[in-house]
């Protein structure tokens, strides 16, 4: 009887084991399907955005950095959330802080694709409100539009002030050092040179005064002797 009991809770653990297994693979499987999927969207939305390179939309972490700097928002106050979000005493607070800032950045990122703000209640559905959204502003027919009122956020520590090589920068951003060899397009132009004016002219140099006129006379004679 005890070798049978004993039987059964072992069939039961490893029946345990392997659902939990499978749910495990599962929700693996839904993670890389949902990166792909959000990357991909990303992608189109920063090539109509004007984001040279779509490797961008494919590396973690540094995607939503790049979204946030298309939003206005520092992407330097992104990463430290990410990274506070990690510590588990802040991890509460910082993860709100973080879900509040991505709201913020979809909020000025939905307006540069003139969406009315309706439509951005999609992005606090979850991961699948965030993928039709981002659909709609891949796909859609409205065009990026950076030239907006500037953010609320504009003077404050939570502004964009770094310039980013392939990343246009936003019309207003306070641009506080441009990048090392910048490619044309993205940094603040350079102003054009301008050559020093030329010194006023003085007019022409008066000839040298002309010899006297008629033939020259001979010298004096000398005393006859």
């Amino acid at each position: 009887m005890i070798h049978l009991a004993y039987n059964d809770y072992g069939a039961s653990d490893a029946a345990s084991a392997a659902a939990f297994l499978i749910l495990a693979l599962f929700l693996f499987l839904f993670a890389i399907v949902g990166y792909v999927i959000s990357a991909f969207l990303l992608s189109k939305v920063f090539e109509k955005a004007g984001v040279q390179g779509k490797w961008r939309a494919w590396v973690p972490i540094y995607n939503y950095l790049v979204l946030a700097k298309l939003g206005d928002f520092s992407p330097w106050v992104i990463l430290a959330l990410v990274v506070a979000s990690a510590i588990p005493v802040l991890q509460y607070l910082s993860g709100i802080a973080l879900f509040v800032a991505l709201i913020m950045i979809a909020y000025r990122v939905n307006a540069k694709f003139g969406r009315d703000w309706p439509i951005l209640l999609l992005f606090i559905l979850g991961p699948l409100g965030q993928w039709i959204w981002l659909g709609i502003l891949a796909f859609g027919s409205n065009a990026w539009n950076p030239n907006i009122q500037p953010s609320p956020w504009a003077n404050s520590f939570l502004a964009d002030k770094t310039v980013w090589n392939g990343i246009p920068v936003q019309p207003g951003q306070p641009v506080s050092a441009a990048p090392a060899g910048g490619a044309a397009g993205y940094a603040p132009p350079a102003q054009p040179y301008t050559p020093p004016p030329a010194p006023p002219a003085e007019g022409p140099t008066p000839p040298p005064p002309a010899p006297p006129a008629g033939p020259t006379p001979p010298p004096p004679a000398g005393p006859q002797v």
